[in-house]
């Protein structure tokens, strides 16, 4: 059997390649993979529980057993179908609105993308930029650079939006994320939240961002004049995976809160 193994941040640079296709016996399971691979390269051992692994895009158990064409991937922790509505728009004519979930490589247009759900009924929209500081606990940044695992980062993302809007009255939800390399000031990921009232749409967005942090599988190099580091992020990419308690517990109603 063959699987095609991953890797990613600072799993990539421990390996010194991104993939690579192994054969593995019948009955073999991923915690067998990833002693293999923790007896060719050290360094990996050393990252214990911090790296995670996941086969197709779930989050496995080093006793789940592999199976011929599987993708498993190996994760440190995370730097930090959509929903369609018919409305109104110019002449009369329907305007349909769409939840997004993108991962892109080009600058983050926010104002053209907030365009994209704002509608007259309503009454809010919340944006959130993070963009690339110059420094890291004072210590100069030249750059960023960001990697992620794009598949499963797009399923994240919509697993997001969907609990936002079980959480939250809102109307839409989107995210954008940026990947390779990002100068000073430019925009990593922008979200945007529309809601008839500000107090879900606030709540949301920052929903939105925490939840990012903890389960969408990007990473972030920082390079500095001396040396580069990946970020330590929230990871909570667990084998169960928890529902972040903030502000879940309540739906906000259609009065301002």
């Amino acid at each position: 059997m063959k699987v095609r193994v991953l890797f990613f941040g600072l799993a990539h640079d421990l390996t010194g390649f991104s993939q690579e296709d192994v054969e593995v016996s019948e009955g073999e399971r991923l915690g067998d993979l990833r002693r293999r691979y923790e007896g060719r390269f050290p360094l990996l051992k050393r990252m214990g529980t911090a790296i995670l692994a996941a086969i197709n895009q779930e989050v496995a158990e080093p006793a789940a057993e592999l199976h011929d064409g599987d993708e498993v991937a190996f994760l440190p922790p995370v730097s930090g179908g959509a929903d369609h509505d018919s409305r109104q728009g110019r002449n009369g004519n329907p305007r349909v609105l769409t939840d997004f979930f993108r991962i892109v490589r080009h600058v983050i247009r926010t104002a053209e993308l907030a365009g994209e759900l704002k509608a007259s009924e309503d009454g809010a929209i919340v944006v959130f930029e993070g963009i690339v500081r110059d420094n890291l606990n004072g210590r100069q940044t030249r750059y960023l650079e960001y990697e992620a695992y794009e598949s499963m980062a797009v399923r994240k993302m919509e697993e997001i939006g969907r609990e936002a809007r079980e959480s939250f009255s809102i109307d839409h939800i989107g995210i954008v994320h940026r990947l390779g390399r990002l100068e000073i000031g430019e925009t990593s990921v922008a979200i945007m939240v529309t809601a008839a009232h500000r107090a879900a749409a606030f709540a949301a967005c920052r929903y939105a961002i925490d939840r990012l942090k903890q389960i969408v599988p990007i990473w972030k190099k920082e390079v500095f004049e001396d040396g580069q580091t990946w970020a330590e992020g929230e990871q909570e990419l667990t084998v169960e995976s928890r529902k972040s308690k903030a502000g879940a517990s309540h739906k906000l109603g259609d009065r301002e809160q």
